[in-house]
């Protein structure tokens, strides 16, 4: 949980703004820290002034919330690990994270972190949070207001939240209306070698990225006495990204140049989901559906030429993606004594990509001239199919069972360039044993059959006008498929906090990597893969180290993978895969007073990309470092101010070009190193 807030007094320390957002709440802070157990009312969260559902769980020991769009097509069996009111929220973009930032921490009755294994919810094992809101009448509200300043590009004023939300015993609502817009300026050279390190250029380089993402959303829960739970939610935005980079060139013993590059988007998205609950027989039955689409126009130009105005080119790659999902799934579940659950779903999901696409080029001033995409206008399509039939029952008071038999059908097929038809029948499962070894400790082991879902742009040619490199579509691509054996622990440790640890081990078939494609390259599958990896989530409580009301809390994964490169027959990592990942919030909250106080720290690294001619890896370096102040009673409003990049973080860019391919030797070497300076972050936050 990244945090950032103030250290200054009076007007400064009302324009407060964090890393993250702790919300407000009317209570003066009573410095009394969350206990580490499994079940929490409001009051263990006083100590952080939460506005929101979310502000909560985000403080919960040992917890992280899985999103639930992970670009996956379809349900499937739930992945989220959490619920609200008991249910799984029927959305992907305007999932369960969504819904808990649009309820009032006022309207939070408790909290309880369960074993996901005991639930009947199919595909849930480890920590699942349920939050319990109370159902009584009212309307209550939040709202952010945030603004950042930082070097190289103007500051915005327009980043609010506004959510509303309300209901009695049987009915509830919220909405939710936000403009979050992002800036983002970074600067240096770049240097052109040789592999032996003679300079060939250098360059003089600006970056500017500016986004705005408007959207409302909203849900509708529907809980009458008949036993009968509806619940509707839906979702409606508008993202616009603009990015202009500007080079002043420099080659040795050539004249100077220039170099501007500009990109944008302007795409409008929207997502309707819901599902209905009732009883059925023995057991109950859950009808869930959803729609989603979106369109995304994408402009990128590019120009070159030298400073007198010779040699001066101009390309332009414009491509429009239509994108849309449609699900239909039923889920019927019954209990047959003893704590035995039982559940049979299925599952009707359709996608399609739709890309339009064309480039062009001029020399010197002259006309454009279309260049040749092959395999860059296509549609794809896939209607797939999905039945499981999952069991779970206990095994003894401290040990639980939960296995899931299912499989696969999918009808696969490509229109226009590169028209292809496939069909794909694969099995796909799991089982997962939990055991309580202790009340504080808790075990659980599980093994998955897991069935990848393709990436349409991967069927879908396209350039990098930037980068002077692109991707070759691929037809015949296939879905890839691991077993995956994974081992997490929980602990409670108490006064002194939570941590949950994770490792896993996956034997990938048919990885989805990069591979030679025509007299280019794109992705496609190679035979087999292995990636082992660990996350720690852990929270330190400092009280009995002499710091009451203070906490450190800390994300931790590490990864370790190996594929066989297809070109060189070189065993690597991954293409462009994280290698380790780490952040480490420290907060106090001053026992007696409103005030706050902390630092934030984060770092993380990637594998390198492989490409036919060339390889390349960015690393940022030393981290990003940041530290806040917050006082939570400004005139009734909390109030944060942080002050960012504290390291002098550097993104760094290596790029390695070979000649012909990698097995060729390299030719040149591109080396950029960019910084961005201090990040000023003011936040004013309240309810209503």
């Amino acid at each position: 949980m990244a945090v950032s807030h103030t250290l200054l007094p009076g007007f400064a320390a009302m324009l407060a703004a964090g890393l993250t957002s702790l919300p407000a709440a009317a209570e003066p802070d009573t410095g009394t820290p969350i206990t580490s157990g499994s079940d929490y009312a409001p009051a263990d969260f006083a100590q952080y002034n939460p506005q929101t559902a979310l502000d909560m769980v985000n403080r919960i020991p040992g917890f992280s919330i899985q999103r639930d769009d992970d670009g996956s097509r379809g349900f499937g069996q739930a992945t989220g690990n959490v619920l609200i009111n008991g249910q799984r929220v029927s959305g992907k973009s305007n999932g369960a994270e969504a819904a808990l930032g649009r309820i009032s921490a006022t309207k939070v009755v408790r909290i309880e972190v369960v074993d996901g294994t005991t639930l009947d919810i199919p595909g849930l094992s480890g920590q699942v949070v349920n939050v319990t809101t109370d159902g009584e009448g009212g309307v209550s509200g939040t709202w952010r207001w945030r603004s950042r300043i930082r070097e190289g590009i103007t500051p915005y004023f327009h980043e609010a939240v506004v959510t509303l939300s309300g209901g009695d015993e049987s009915l509830s609502w919220s909405v939710e209306a936000n403009s979050l817009p992002r800036r983002s300026a970074h600067a240096g050279w770049e240097t052109i070698t040789t592999p032996e390190g003679a300079l060939l250029e250098r360059r003089k380089e600006d970056l500017t990225n500016i986004s705005d993402n408007v959207s409302v959303s909203g849900s509708l829960a529907w809980k009458p006495p008949s036993g009968v739970v509806a619940n509707l939610n839906g979702r409606v935005g508008i993202y616009q990204f603009d990015r202009k980079e500007t080079s002043k060139t420099f080659p040795v013993g050539e004249p100077e140049g220039r170099r501007l590059f500009l990109s944008g988007e302007d795409e409008w998205n929207a997502e309707l989901g819901g599902d209905y609950e009732f009883g059925f027989g023995p057991g109950r039955l859950k009808i869930i559906g959803l729609a989603r689409r979106e369109n995304s126009p994408f402009n990128d130009t590019f120009r070159a030429g030298t400073i007198d105005g010779a040699d001066f080119a101009e390309t332009r790659f414009r491509q429009t993606i239509d994108e849309g999902e449609y699900i239909g799934r039923g889920e019927y579940a019954w209990n047959t004594g003893q704590g035995r659950d039982w559940q049979v779903s299925l599952e009707n999901a359709f996608n399609f990509l739709d890309a339009e696409t064309g480039s062009s080029i001029a020399m010197d001033g002259g006309p454009f001239e279309v260049i040749s995409l092959p395999g860059a206008n296509s549609r794809v399509e896939e209607n797939r199919w999905e039945a499981a039939v999952t069991y779970g029952r206990p095994l003894s008071a401290d040990l639980r069972l939960q296995v899931s038999l299912g499989a696969e059908y999918s009808e696969l097929t490509q229109s226009g360039d590169n028209a292809n038809a496939r069909e794909f029948t694969r099995p796909k499962g799991f089982a997962s044993l939990s055991w309580q070894a202790d009340p504080k400790l808790k075990l659980t082991a599980r093994i998955d059959r897991e069935v990848g879902q393709l990436d349409f742009f991967d069927f879908i040619s396209s350039v990098n006008l930037d980068a002077d490199s692109g991707d070759s579509g691929n037809a015949n691509i296939v879905p890839q498929q691991a077993w995956k054996w994974s081992l997490q622990a929980e602990k409670d440790f108490g006064d002194w906090g939570a941590a949950t640890l994770n490792t896993y081990y996956s034997d990938i078939e048919d990885i989805v990597d990069r591979v030679p494609i025509g007299m280019g390259d794109g992705p496609g599958n190679l035979d087999t893969a292995r990636e082992i990896g660990i996350t720690l989530d852990s929270t330190l409580k400092l009280a009995k180290l002499g710091i009451p009301g203070g906490e450190l809390t800390s994300y931790a994964e590490w990864f370790d993978s190996e594929v066989t490169d297809p070109l060189t027959g070189q065993t690597r990592p991954i293409n462009d895969s994280p290698n380790y990942y780490l952040n480490i919030e420290f907060r106090q909250d001053v026992p007696g007073t409103d005030w706050a106080w902390g630092g934030f720290l984060e770092r993380f690294e990637r594998n390198h990309y492989y490409q036919l001619s060339e390889r390349g890896v960015q690393i940022s370096t030393p981290g990003y470092g940041s530290v806040f102040v917050e006082h939570k009673d400004i005139l009734g409003l909390t109030g944060n101010f942080s002050i960012g990049n504290l390291l002098n973080q550097k993104d760094n860019f290596r790029r390695e070009i070979y000649q012909g391919n990698r097995l060729g030797p390299i030719t040149s070497i591109e080396d950029r190193t960019r910084r961005f300076g201090p990040v000023l972050l003011f936040e004013l936050r309240g309810t209503f």
